[in-house]
């Protein structure tokens, strides 16, 4: 055997092996790689956007906390302020019963006073009766003297 042409032979065979190789297995190997390396890209990209993703919805819920604190802090600082108007209400209506009820108690002493003022009134224009009887002797007619007992009331 002739090395050049076995020389020869293995080259024309190894560049029909490398057409065929290039020519149908190349290509479906390249797409797979291409297609693996777009998979890698697309998830690596997804992988991204989740992050920035992530980030957003964390100042998103940032804020909304914030947010949930001020309105908690505002309600908060209503109930007290209602709670110093409810207690100044409650207040104001004790004061005006206690006012109320100071003026009706001097109303009643002082309807108090005028009937015993009245009744003692009544009792010396008795007392008087009596005694002038006792003086006199003799019994005085109340009903012939109502005019002279009732000045002598309003005299007392």
């Amino acid at each position: 055997m002739n090395l050049n042409a076995t020389l020869f032979a293995q080259f024309v065979v190894f560049f029909i092996l490398a057409g065929f190789t290039m020519k149908f297995v190349w290509p479906p190997l390249i797409k797979a790689l291409d297609e693996r390396a777009k998979k890698i890209a697309d998830g690596l990209a997804a992988a991204d956007r989740g992050r920035a993703d992530l980030a957003a919805a964390e100042k998103r819920a940032q804020a909304e906390l914030a947010t949930a604190r001020d309105e908690g802090q505002k309600r908060i600082g209503e109930a007290e302020k209602r709670g110093q108007q409810i207690i100044e209400e409650a207040k104001k209506t004790a004061s005006d019963e206690a006012a109320r009820i100071l003026a009706a108690a001097k109303a009643d002493a002082e309807q108090q006073v005028s009937k015993a003022r009245a009744d003692l009134r009544h009792e010396v224009a008795n007392l008087a009766v009596k005694g002038a009887e006792q003086i006199l002797k003799r019994e005085v007619n109340a009903a012939a003297h109502a005019d002279l007992l009732n000045q002598l009331k309003t005299e007392l």
